[in-house]
């Protein structure tokens, strides 16, 4: 009977994995929707080709070397037995297989973060080539010092400080826009993106009706994004821990709407979509952090901070001349710092777990300057020995043909 039971929940928490990690894997299909959305027309194929090719990078190399990186510090190639994980002592409660499967989706999703706020003037391969490393390696290294509990070069441990990420608040979000800054700096700005006065012109994107069902998309496997990272459901505490994550991360996307639209309303004088599209995005970064010990209200009011913060950062971002087409750098580096820091207030360090406000910090900046460092260092050898921008012709004709060869909009594309 016992054995019976135990089969039982293997079974439910391996399916359960399962289809979170497809929920997940769905939000590629919303980063290339609502990037293609904010980018010129004669530019989306090119960011399509980049969100789907980068997804089947991620997957190959965190099979390679990544997901051993992370967690065994194992550096040959991936050994996942029948019992779990090469190596494991215990066997594990859900299949190893769909483990690995829910992890990668999430090495995928840092990776989308970069794709947006490059987009428009990166060489389509020197893109891709900084994804093989960014996934195979950049990324694997930060998560076995959070997720993976190694230390870090092995002076301290983040989990003994204090620190904690549910599901990626700073360990995917913050991580890919700190490799995103990186390349942006290099890259520098689209033409005419900046007068020589200092004034900002707007760069419409071409299809806003895409960018909002991509966001829709991404609202949806967020659900899969926080809701898996409880990692079980097949029992009451499990399932009931499913169900608040779930409420909480819905919430915290709709506070973060709200108020980013009410805020652009008083700024602008009109409501403003692209902003209520990232207020929402930012609302669900926020909560990614903790997801399961905030009240439905606190939750709202977590994301409705993640709403005002993202069209006040877009607005800082622009006037540093930092160009980002679809404000990822705001959305998942600063609202991906609030909600690490926001922790500690539903979820403080006792004896059982938590967050201290210390830990989340050294530990916000123990990934950010990691990522950021060497993404610089990969982004400079990139440049040097291939370039990353494409030529300034080449940038007013698209990326679309000097990269693709093809246009997404052959008969309507406007120059």
């Amino acid at each position: 009977m016992e054995n019976s039971i135990f089969e039982l929940q293997y079974a439910l928490d391996t399916f359960y994995f399962l289809v979170m990690g497809a929920l997940v894997m769905w939000m590629g299909a919303g980063f290339a929707m609502l990037e293609s959305g904010l980018v010129r027309a004669k530019n989306t194929t090119e960011i399509l080709l980049k969100n789907i090719a980068l997804y089947a990078v991620a997957c190959t190399m965190y099979m390679i070397c990544g997901y051993m990186i992370m967690y065994s510090g194992d550096w040959f190639l991936s050994g996942i037995a029948a019992n779990g994980v090469t190596g494991a002592e215990e066997p594990a409660t859900y299949a190893p297989s769909a483990d690995f499967f829910f992890q990668v989706v999430f090495v995928a999703t840092a990776m989308s973060i970069v794709s947006g706020a490059v987009a428009e003037r990166m060489k389509l391969w020197s893109f891709l080539i900084f994804a093989v490393v960014m996934t195979g390696f950049i990324y694997p290294m930060e998560g076995s010092w959070t997720w993976g509990g190694q230390s870090v070069f092995g002076m301290y441990t983040l989990g003994d400080l204090g620190f904690s990420d549910f599901a990626g608040s700073g360990i995917v979000h913050m991580a890919g826009a700190a490799a995103a800054l990186a390349g942006v700096l290099l890259l520098g700005a689209r033409k005419g993106k900046y007068g020589p006065d200092g004034q900002i012109n707007a760069i419409p994107g071409a299809n806003l009706p895409m960018a909002t069902l991509g966001t829709f998309i991404l609202w949806m496997g967020w659900f899969g994004f926080n809701g898996g990272s409880v990692l079980a459901t097949a029992t009451v505490d499990n399932a009931n821990s499913v169900a608040v994550v779930f409420m909480n991360t819905n919430a915290a996307a709709a506070g973060g709407l709200i108020s980013a639209l009410i805020l652009a309303r008083v700024m602008f004088g009109k409501a403003d979509l692209t902003m209520a599209l990232n207020g929402a995005l930012a609302g669900l970064v926020v909560i990614t952090a903790e997801p399961s010990t905030p009240t439905a209200l606190q939750a709202t009011l977590f994301g409705a901070l993640g709403g005002l913060l993202v069209v006040l950062s877009i607005l800082t971002v622009d006037k540093l001349k930092i160009d980002d087409p679809v404000g990822a750098i705001s959305v998942h580096g600063v609202c991906g710092f609030l909600g690490l820091m926001i922790v500690p207030v539903t979820n403080p360090l006792t004896e059982d777990g938590g967050a201290s406000f210390s830990g989340q910090l050294i530990g916000a900046a123990t990934i950010f300057v990691w990522v950021f460092v060497v993404s610089l260092v990969v982004w400079a050898i990139l440049k040097a020995v291939m370039g990353i921008r494409v030529t300034e012709e080449e940038e007013y004709e698209g990326t679309d043909l000097s990269e693709c060869g093809m246009e997404a909009y052959p008969e309507f594309t406007n120059k």
